[in-house]
């Protein structure tokens, strides 16, 4: 069941939560500092909420293009709802204004990625399993 849920749905919801939910701060709440370190050269390194979901959603489509390396059943309906997925960004990029930030733009293009590379990877490893007998 876990192979054919599209994992970029969480970092879609996050935002959504961050923006609307009941406790959400808006669009000001993705430059609120996650983690603070002092590093060795005196410098301070700041994580911010909006840098955090993107982090997530990089980690998450590195397990969806392992996913995409399988071959079953599921892996088409897999390929399906992550189109799903990257419609719902474009829609909400395109119509809700607080989705239109930068934040929610790479996140888009995380999940566009994840589209393109899972289609890719998938015709290539089909083209593979085709053997010809003689």
């Amino acid at each position: 069941m876990l192979a054919v849920f599209p994992l970029l749905i969480i970092p879609f919801i996050l935002y959504n939560i961050a923006m609307v939910g009941p406790m959400a701060g808006g669009v000001d709440a993705l430059n609120d500092t996650v983690i603070s370190l002092s590093m060795l050269s005196g410098a301070t390194w700041t994580l911010s909420l909006g840098d955090l979901f993107i982090v997530i959603a990089l980690a998450l489509l590195f397990f969806e293009i392992l996913k995409a390396t399988r071959n079953g059943s599921g892996s088409l309906i897999n390929h399906m709802l992550s189109m799903l997925v990257f419609i719902a960004f474009l829609v909400e990029f395109l119509l809700i204004q607080k989705a239109a930030t930068q934040t929610f733009f790479i996140l888009m293009t995380v999940a566009f990625l994840d589209v393109i590379g899972g289609f890719t990877i998938s015709i290539r490893t089909a083209g593979r399993d085709v053997s010809i007998g003689l």
